[in-house]
């Protein structure tokens, strides 16, 4: 089994949920919230349900002052996080031993599109690279297996492989006018 301390527990966490939502498919979709708030400059609060607010910010060759990741990096690490996840769950749930699991992703982005300068170049990354390294003794070819369920079903994998709509609401304030 993967190693770490509560393994059967997420097993039967997940199990649990899959049966709940066969039997209740409503249940099946949830609602996520962040909140961020500009601070200046490249410098932004970000929020997450409870836990304290985190600082993205960019290098100084972007203009920030490097107190925080960026965006850019802020999407890499979510991509490997959730990968992790996923080996680890999926690796309980088909009995496979799983003792370790890192990941190194880069990203390439051409700031040409970002800037502006560019229009056939994209603002996001144009390609993005990960290696996974597995410690288990489990045959390869049942770790390959693992692999490819990994990428059917990370949540994050899928959001940057296959489009997502955005609907943006713009709600405008106006600064107050003081009185003479």
């Amino acid at each position: 089994m993967a190693r770490n301390g509560n393994g059967e527990q997420i097993k039967e966490t997940f199990a649990t949920l899959a049966e709940a939502i066969k039997a209740n498919p409503l249940m099946a979709e949830g609602l996520m919230t962040v909140h961020t708030r500009w601070i200046g400059g490249t410098q932004v609060e970000g929020h997450v349900r409870n836990f304290p607010p985190m600082i993205i910010d960019e290098p100084p060759a972007l203009g920030g002052q490097d107190t925080g990741p960026n965006p850019v990096e802020l999407l890499l690490l979510a991509l490997g996080a959730c990968q992790e996840i996923a080996y680890s769950v999926l690796a309980h749930q088909l009995g496979i031993q799983l003792d370790g699991v890192e990941i190194d992703l880069t990203g390439t982005l051409d700031l040409r599109g970002f800037l502006g300068l560019d229009p056939n170049i994209r603002p996001g990354f144009t390609k993005i690279e990960m290696r996974v390294r597995l410690q288990s003794p489990e045959p390869e070819e049942r770790l390959r297996e693992l692999a490819e369920r990994v990428a059917r079903v990370c949540p994050v994998e899928d959001m940057l492989t296959r489009p997502v709509p955005i609907a943006t609401q713009l709600e405008i304030t106006r600064p107050a006018v003081a009185a003479d």
